[in-house]
């Protein structure tokens, strides 16, 4: 099958990989449409350095086979952690910290850049029947958004700083603007900061303080910037994961009591059930064929994604009416 392989030192597009086989409790995904994400971009910077195999892991697919029958012709997205199912994390519903989690695209599980991919059962979502697939595609840059508000507060008075104005800082602040707090959006390009206009103030400098502080910059610049902003007693959400290592004095935070909250994968469920409703602003997607990958990966757009196949709308309509599906 074709797909984008990352080698360990670069990315290949290739005609010659296996499609996966399943396990008994796995389910074999037709991929249709796959989003590309920052953290793609940091694998081949070094960010993963064990990792080896086909790369990404946004994705909306449609179920080709399953160890849950009824699963087999549904439009679908997936969660990216499979962890082990027996540790205290996966106990407990936290699956996506297990120590022996695989991560598909970019620890020890194979991606969905391709065309075919294999994955755990449990984690499969529905896709809405009225939700088109392009949307669906948001699912879990989306989900990385919604984790914030079950990590933090977010005070309807107040006034919140996000760092960065790409792809995920875009999700986050459609998220956040609907609970009437004040944004306030911080990046380095004019032309994308225009589009937070509804959300918030976009800028490129404040001289402000705030509470609560969001860093979603993909650059270890944006701690150091989010430091600067925070008040004494404040708060910095992590959303940013990148290659580089960021050097901070910890003790900076501990006298100044700034509390910092990492924040990653989110939930799934409300994500689908928010852009079924339209209650989100979306950003463009930009479609490339996988062998173009390269462009894909530099592309000025907003948000760059592959079209699997040549026309993903219509695989998809072809399989609901084989398996009966609606």
């Amino acid at each position: 099958m074709k797909g984008i392989y990352f080698d360990g030192i670069k990315a290949v597009y290739r005609e010659d990989l296996p499609v996966p086989v399943p396990s008994d409790t796995q389910s074999l995904i037709r991929i249709l449409y796959a989003g590309v994400c920052s953290t793609d971009k940091e694998i081949l910077k070094g960010y993963r350095p064990d990792f080896t195999g086909i790369m990404g892991h946004e994705f909306v697919g449609i179920v080709e086979s399953s160890s849950d029958p009824a699963w087999i012709g549904k439009r679908v997205v997936g969660e990216l952690n499979a962890g082990c199912g027996t540790c205290i994390y996966c106990r407990t519903g936290r699956e996506k910290h297990c120590p022996d989690r695989k991560v598909i695209g970019m620890d020890g599980k194979d991606g969905c850049f391709c065309e075919y991919m294999a994955l755990e059962t449990h984690l499969l979502h529905r896709i809405p029947d009225g939700l088109s697939l392009q949307k669906a595609l948001l699912t879990e840059p989306l989900a990385a958004a919604l984790e914030i508000p079950k990590q933090v507060h977010i005070d309807p008075d107040g006034s919140i700083a996000i760092i960065g104005d790409g792809r995920l800082s875009y999700l986050i602040a459609s998220v956040l603007h609907l609970s009437g707090a004040d944004l306030t959006i911080i990046g380095k390009h004019p032309e994308k900061l225009a589009q937070f206009e509804d959300f918030g103030q976009p800028v490129l400098h404040t001289d402000d303080s705030f509470e609560l502080v969001i860093e979603a910059s993909g650059s270890s610049s944006g701690l150091e910037l989010a430091s600067r902003l925070v008040r004494r007693q404040g708060t910095i959400v992590l959303k940013s994961t990148y290659a580089e290592k960021a050097m901070v004095d910890m003790s900076y935070y501990a006298v100044h009591e700034i509390t910092i909250t990492g924040s990653r994968c989110g939930p799934f469920a409300p994500a689908l059930r928010l852009l079924d409703k339209g209650l989100v602003q979306l950003p463009p997607v930009q479609f490339y064929p996988l062998k173009e990958f390269e462009a894909a990966f530099l592309t000025p757009a907003f948000k760059a994604g592959f079209s699997i196949p040549e026309d993903p709308e219509q695989v998809a309509h072809e399989r609901r009416l084989i398996h009966g599906c609606t």
